[in-house]
């Protein structure tokens, strides 16, 4: 697993999706050949697909893999609003929020253009951070099924938020005005307290890029502002209809600072999960912390499935 931080994955198709309020570009791949079971990895904050690069590299050999990058993160653009039938947001932060609700409509009708080369197969689904809620939503309220879900350091279940989501929140005009130098030492420090183990300077390199180029500063604020407010009242209710009608498994860093891994016991009472399992001496960014452990349990979840 040496190579692991060095692999990285080509974006090379793109996905348009507007609904009354916005206009996405949303960039993805897949890998593999598609008569295998298909796979799907979402990201979360304030990541981009390259963290399942080696992952989703890995199990090309045996599957149909697919990458994407949210609105705003990654390789893909923030959303355009729509000027025709404009959204007024209430404040400031409203207009930075990035809104799971959104990124999960866009999510459940991109998953919707692949089904039709599935042949009627269901996907299994990796999700990470708040693509946990990303993944719950699509299932319960768009209509999005799979054949397995595995949930690893997810947002999902409340209550949330730390300091820094606060301070942002409340002044997130202060925040985007940072000199340059001030706020890539916020990011590499909020990026460090992500993980349990030294992060590679390749590998960190790689992770800030995106809030590096233009324009990334104000994506950074509104994830942050985002991540103050989490949108699970619509489904936080229903998380037992999915463990019982898909298999759940759940795998947490054991010293993530995020999350507390308390939270993989009660999501995994709530969901209904088969597996709840706690990876020692890794954080928040477990696949970079115990990249070997973690290729371990997702080979043997998704190897249930095939035998």
């Amino acid at each position: 697993m040496a190579l692991l931080h060095a692999d990285s994955v080509t974006l090379n198709q793109t996905f348009h999706y507007e609904n009354t309020t916005h206009s996405y570009d949303i960039k993805w791949c897949s890998l593999g050949d598609s008569s295998n079971p298909p796979v799907v990895f979402i990201h979360g904050t304030p990541w981009s697909s390259q963290v399942w690069s080696p992952f989703a590299l890995a199990l090309s050999r045996h599957f149909h893999v697919y990458l994407f990058d949210n609105p705003g993160f990654g390789e893909s653009p923030m959303e355009r609003e729509i000027h025709i039938n404009s959204f007024h947001p209430s404040d400031k932060v409203s207009e930075l929020d990035s809104d799971l609700a959104r990124q999960s409509e866009v999510f459940a009708a991109l998953f919707k253009t692949w089904e039709q080369d599935w042949d009627g197969r269901k996907p299994h689904v990796i999700a990470h951070d708040h693509a946990g809620l990303m993944s719950l939503r699509a299932y319960l309220l768009h209509g999005c099924i799979y054949a397995s879900l595995c949930l690893i350091d997810v947002v999902a279940i409340g209550p949330f938020g730390q300091d820094l989501f606060k301070t942002v929140a409340e002044n997130p005009e202060h925040f985007q005005r940072l000199p340059d130098m001030a706020f890539e030492g916020i990011l590499e420090s909020y990026i460090r307290n992500a993980a349990f183990k030294d992060i590679p300077g390749d590998v960190m390199q790689m992770l800030k890029a995106p809030w590096l180029k233009e324009g990334g500063k104000a994506g950074f604020t509104r994830q942050l502002c985002q991540a103050n407010s989490r949108s699970t009242e619509e489904v936080e209710g229903r998380y037992e209809e999915v463990g019982r009608q898909i298999p759940v498994k759940i795998i947490w860093g054991a010293q993530d600072n995020w999350i507390p891994v308390e939270d993989a016991t009660r999501l995994g009472k709530a969901l209904h999960a088969e597996e709840v399992v706690q990876i020692e001496g890794a954080g928040h960014l477990v696949m970079y912390d115990q990249p070997a452990q973690l290729g371990v349990e997702l080979g043997s979840w998704l190897n249930t499935f095939t035998r």
